[in-house]
């Protein structure tokens, strides 16, 4: 462990979580083998009565579980908040494995030194426990859906120290999501954008930004493996439930990155999707580039998205008055 861990600030990992067992030992052993002293962090699951051994696994790592009575994840998300203790705050999902033990303790100093940054974002590294399509959209895309990957400003390396890396928006758009999986925010800047009377992580993220804190930071070559989905199949179900839960968040706020100056309009990324041209000339530069097969999935990926987000645009409309929807969309997810 790095000299003087033992004076960290206390930390606060929250995780959103409904019948992930398949997942949970996964992400929970990562923390533990954080360098992070163990008094000196909490977890907190919130916790959508879960009918498998979420709980029962939660528990074996000391973890508090609250129950989560929301209709999303961001509800439960915001409960986690409002019974944290830690002055540093990191979102993790249960689709996440943290990738290096000194990742948080990384994070947190160098939040400690650099009081101009909004957070630390995570790098999405590949791992043999993935797919190549899963690898594809997590590593390769960063932002794990083609539309909102074109929609999506390319951030900008502005200075390096160390480990540490310095990242900004260029230009006044601010399009970009922040805020999840393996996310560390100070508890003092959440509070200052109200996140207590309403949450939502890239929400947070943009409020932020607005205020003046363009800037993030990223630990070089660390974050979290996410283990967003497995299959082509999965992800088109991935896709549907995320429009719904977009949709659903719509109706309490209506912040949204998306329309923050995109690169390119919601309508022309659709229409980039369908047609063939667009995803194939993307499939082979990026083949070129980083010399990896796995861009030949950005295709059929692209063509799902836009099947996953129409059924996501039906199933709202057809069911919004049911308050469970977004959890009885949830697709199954594991480990390869």
């Amino acid at each position: 462990m790095q000299s003087g861990s033992e004076n960290l600030p206390r930390t606060s990992f929250i995780l959103p979580t409904l019948n992930v067992e398949a997942l949970l030992d996964n992400v929970l052993s990562s923390i533990a083998r954080q360098t992070y002293p163990r008094d000196r962090y909490e977890i907190l699951l919130a916790d959508a009565h879960s009918t498998d051994r979420t709980r029962e696994i939660a528990k074996k790592y000391g973890a508090i579980v609250l129950d989560d009575d929301g209709k999303n994840m961001e509800e439960g998300k915001r409960l986690a908040l409002q019974h944290a203790t830690g002055e540093f705050i990191v979102f993790v999902d249960a689709d996440n494995e943290i990738t290096h033990a000194d990742y948080i303790e990384l994070a947190v100093k160098a939040l400690a030194v650099n009081p101009q940054a909004l957070g630390v974002e995570s790098y999405y590294l590949p791992s043999p426990k993935m797919s190549s399509f899963c690898a594809y959209l997590t590593h390769r895309l960063h932002i794990s859906d083609p539309i909102a990957w074109l929609m999506s400003t390319n951030p900008k390396l502005v200075a390096r120290d160390g480990e540490v890396e310095r990242w900004i928006l260029p230009g006044n758009s601010l399009s970009y999501p922040l805020g999840a999986n393996g996310f560390v925010f100070r508890r003092a800047d959440l509070e200052s954008v109200k996140t207590s009377g309403y949450f939502q992580d890239t929400h947070a993220a943009l409020h932020l930004m607005r205020e003046g804190k363009r800037e993030w930071l990223r630990i070089r070559g660390r974050g979290v493996h996410h283990y967003y989905v497995q299959t082509l199949w999965g992800f088109v179900q991935k896709r549907r439930r995320a429009t719904v839960h977009f949709l659903r968040v719509q109706e309490a706020a209506k912040t949204n990155w998306m329309k923050e100056k995109p690169p390119v309009p919601l309508w022309l990324a659709g229409v980039y999707c369908v047609t063939f041209a667009g995803p194939l000339w993307h499939s082979l530069r990026g083949l070129i580039r980083d010399g990896d097969a796995r861009w030949l999935w950005h295709l059929p990926a692209s063509l799902g998205s836009v099947l996953g987000d129409a059924w996501g645009v039906w199933t709202y409309k057809t069911w919004r008055s049911d308050r469970n929807l977004v959890a009885k969309l949830k697709p199954k997810q594991t480990l390869k």
